[in-house]
């Protein structure tokens, strides 16, 4: 099964819980996700002051991104806003918190894991690895990054774009006053980390600093509201389409039918091809020009 739909969420709420299965000790751990089949999740880990880690990879695509504190990974010093993307077998260098950090880690395909290595391996797509500070060295986009837009005073950074799936991570605030009247759903599944302000939903009230959530596709949300201006972080597993409408009690399966719709008024001879018995749309070792690729939504 996929991960269920959490929300909201206040992760402040809850207790951490010691993080020692990794061959290290000196951390503490939040579950904020989980598959329970393939052990993919999302964990708020906290790093004690005098945490260390050798250099080593694991069998999961990881994602990092620092809430607070520093931390040193390999020759880099990483504060508050640092985040990492890195590919399943990167090895990346020792890890040291000299006084204390938190961070938002991510195990996208699989559970945790850690193999001590000063080296790659040979398989491992190197060439994906992403470390950047994305408060101080990437500048804020208007919400036409996403089609179709949102409503003017939402603004995102794209940390990491996937080019098979079009998954994102992405960081994006809401202006005070920040209002959107409408209602969404998505084909993907997405995920929030609230790391500063409140917001408001109608489906699910206020989701305050530490709020989270985890959410299928095809789930009705909105309209929106924000009083005093939100910062947090985001992902998604596939494209990011706004499917708009103003009807608060249609169902996921009456949007999973809209979006079908939707698919084949721009694209009819596709959508009878996928509709068809047998000529889904191919994937893994059947797609010939990626061979291998797994979509995210069967992780």
């Amino acid at each position: 099964m996929a991960r269920p739909h959490i929300e909201p969420y206040v992760e402040l709420n809850e207790d951490f819980k010691k993080f020692d299965q990794l061959g290290t000790t000196g951390s503490h751990y939040k579950i904020l996700s989980l598959d329970v089949d393939t052990g993919a999740c999302t964990l708020k880990v906290r790093y004690n002051a005098g945490f260390s880690r050798p250099p080593g990879m694991s069998y999961s695509d990881c994602e990092i991104f620092v809430l607070n504190g520093l931390m040193t990974v390999g020759d880099t010093t990483c504060v508050a806003g640092h985040y990492f993307f890195i590919p399943a077998g990167v090895a990346t260098g020792a890890i040291n918190v000299p006084q204390g950090c938190e961070a938002l880690v991510m195990y996208n395909d699989s559970e945790p894991s850690f193999i001590e290595s000063d080296t790659n391996h040979p398989l491992a797509n190197t060439e994906g690895f992403i470390s950047v500070n994305s408060y101080e060295d990437m500048p804020w986009g208007g919400g036409s990054i996403v089609s179709p837009s949102v409503a003017t005073g939402c603004m995102i950074k794209i940390l990491r774009y996937d080019p098979l799936s079009e998954a994102i991570s992405f960081l994006y605030c809401m202006a005070p006053k920040f209002m959107q009247d409408n209602i969404s759903y998505h084909d993907c599944a997405e995920e929030s980390y609230h790391i500063w302000g409140t917001s408001w939903m109608m489906q699910f009230g206020e989701l305050p600093t530490g709020g989270y959530f985890w959410r299928p596709p095809y789930i009705n949300h909105g309209s929106f509201r924000c009083e005093l201006g939100t910062l947090a972080f985001g992902r998604t597993d596939s494209k990011l389409h706004n499917y708009f409408h103003f009807n608060p009690w249609s169902n996921v399966d009456e949007n999973i039918l809209r979006a079908g719709a939707h698919l084949y008024r721009q694209r009819p001879d596709m959508f009878k091809w996928v509709a068809s018995d047998g000529h889904n749309h191919p994937h893994g070792p059947d797609d010939f020009q990626n061979p291998g690729y797994n979509h995210p939504h069967e992780h």
